[in-house]
């Protein structure tokens, strides 16, 4: 029975290793005491730089960030847990994320409803416009609740989630599948 390496997976160990601390100059200078390789290219230039302070951090290279025990210097802790680093959003709330998915379940509900309601209507439609007319504005009304869930969404993602759901709200309000509720709901037009 093997209990050795099998067994680590099961433990947190590690949390406390020291190769994820962000660096010394010093640590920096025992791990690449063999090699030609410069630390930072402005201490290469300056050698009397890096003796001033032997625990002065390491410079990352643009675009880098630290990473590990002291990383919590460089972005915020939310109260969920979630690291935020600068640059980055707040991830949604669970309960935010349910209240999306009805509103997409509804503004699918009413491309549905468009379809079935506006290809009811065909039939006595060519009486008041072209049949080419009808056929764009067809199908210009089942792509309404999708641009307009994709532009609300899109437009309020620097916003605050309650301006996000007004607008999803009002989409709804204004996106009514008015030719399925009178004619496929209600009844059939009289002929």
């Amino acid at each position: 029975m093997n209990t050795g390496r099998d067994e680590d997976a099961l433990r947190w160990d590690g949390d406390d290793d020291p190769t994820l601390d962000v660096g010394t100059r010093a640590a920096a200078r025992e791990a690449g005491a063999g090699s030609n390789r410069a630390v930072d290219p402005a201490a290469a230039d300056d050698p009397a730089a890096e003796a001033d302070d032997p625990a002065q951090p390491l410079a990352l290279p643009d675009g880098f960030q630290a990473v590990g025990k002291d990383s919590a210097k460089v972005g915020h802790i939310e109260k969920d847990g979630t690291v935020v680093m600068p640059g980055d959003t707040a991830p949604m709330s669970s309960p935010m994320l349910i209240t999306l998915g009805i509103l997409a379940g509804v503004y699918l509900l009413f491309t549905i409803g468009w379809i079935i309601g506006g290809l009811r209507l065909q039939g006595t439609a060519h009486f008041l416009v072209s049949p080419i007319g009808y056929q764009v504005a067809l199908w210009l009304a089942v792509a309404a609740p999708a641009l307009w869930f994709v532009t609300a969404y899109g437009l309020t993602r620097a916003s605050k989630s309650w301006v996000r759901i007004v607008w999803l709200i009002a989409g709804l309000v204004v996106l009514v599948p008015w030719p399925f509720i009178m004619v496929g709901a209600v009844g059939t037009v009289a002929r």
